[in-house]
């Protein structure tokens, strides 16, 4: 059956490599077409010439969007794809569309993910003031506010969102019926950004203490940190392989390849937080038991001793001691890998976790909340 209403996908840039979740989540709908729109485009494998990109080239039309949350061109835009629903990921993006989303009498829906409801408002100066300012702007224009844990949505009522509106919806990942038989050539695999929440630098200080030998680490992704941490582990002289940015097939085979996902996430000095990280999800609906720590929405994904096991954030030696007990225990990684897919397949499940989204839609097309 023909999708019969539209949501435009907002994401001011269109779109990096690593928010595989917003295009996932898309392309997922069935009762609503979506129509994904950016400000400015970024090379990646998940840009699509289709996408509407409303200042290919900056410059100060988009300045004056950044600034003020209004522009003529965005709102034109923004008209000519018809859209029955807005929906834009990030706080701060949520603003910078939520004034022609207002204008053309549009409903909008705002996702929060991590650092839009961490770290960001706790930008010192004006930086911050007009971050925050930005913020309880959107949070009051919004129909509702989707937060991607429960830790998140406190966040996100902690910065001014009416609690009312706020839903917690997890975003999923799909669930192959079949699971891929490949060789294991990797112990230990990473996936995600090279920055500081990440907790990288926890996982080479755990990989160094451990011998006998020395697990084949694979590292999956890049970003500000990816230089340094490349270096840190050949002076620790670990087994480590560093991929870059892959594409999503080539990330679900490597998972599939290793023995275990660790996502050793913790709160960075700046304040940024995760929200629940997709690879954790993805991991688990390929069989990979999951070593993460007890952080944000993690532990509302990995049940300790359940469907992985969870460490204190920034404890190496804990970390370390996980992956040795799942490398020296093959029945625990298949029990731990069998229970964690199981539960993806029943709570994270992109299918079904995305009709609830477009119920979130229907709702928030009927609300009659007062916008400002």
């Amino acid at each position: 059956m023909p999708a019969d209403r539209r949501v435009a996908i907002w994401r001011s840039a269109m779109l990096p490599g690593s928010e595989t979740f917003v295009r996932a989540q898309g392309d997922a709908l069935t009762r609503w077409q979506p129509a994904y729109i950016g400000a400015t485009r970024v090379t990646s494998a998940l840009y699509r010439e289709d996408d509407t990109v409303v200042f290919p080239g900056g410059g100060s039309a988009f300045l004056r969007l950044r600034l003020t949350g209004e522009s003529p061109r965005l709102r034109a835009a923004l008209a000519g794809l018809s859209p029955d629903l807005v929906h834009a990921h990030f706080g701060g993006d949520g603003f910078l569309v939520s004034g022609s989303a207002r204008r053309l009498g549009v409903p909008l829906v705002v996702t929060v993910h991590g650092h839009d409801v961490t770290r960001q408002p706790q930008s010192a100066g004006i930086k911050g003031l007009r971050y925050r300012r930005n913020l309880r702007t959107v949070f009051d224009r919004a129909a509702l506010v989707v937060a991607v844990s429960e830790v998140i949505r406190s966040r996100a009522v902690a910065c001014g969102a009416d609690p009312a509106r706020v839903r917690v919806h997890y975003t999923g990942v799909p669930v192959p019926e079949t699971l891929p038989m490949l060789p294991k050539r990797w112990d230990v695999v990473f996936v995600g950004r090279f920055v500081a929440k990440k907790g990288v630098d926890d996982l080479l200080t755990a990989l160094s203490g451990m011998h006998s030998p020395r697990p084949r680490a694979l590292f999956i992704g890049d970003g500000p940190l990816e230089a340094q941490t490349r270096a840190r582990a050949e002076d620790l002289r670990l087994d480590a392989t560093f991929m870059g940015g892959q594409p999503p097939a080539t990330v679900q085979r490597h998972l599939a390849e290793s023995r275990m996902l660790v996502a050793p996430s913790k709160t960075a000095p700046d304040g940024d937080t995760e929200g629940l990280p997709t690879t954790i999800l993805e991991a688990a609906a390929l069989g990979l038991p999951v070593i993460g720590t007890r952080h944000s929405g993690i532990p509302e994904a990995v049940v300790h001793e359940e469907t992985g096991l969870l460490v204190g954030e920034a404890r190496p030696a804990e970390l370390g001691a996980a992956m040795s007990r799942l490398l020296g225990d093959a029945e625990l990684r298949r029990r731990l890998g069998g229970q964690a897919r199981r539960r993806v397949t029943t709570s994270f499940n992109l299918r079904e976790q995305t009709r609830g989204l477009e119920l979130l839609y229907d709702e928030a097309t009927a609300a009659t909340f007062q916008t400002a």
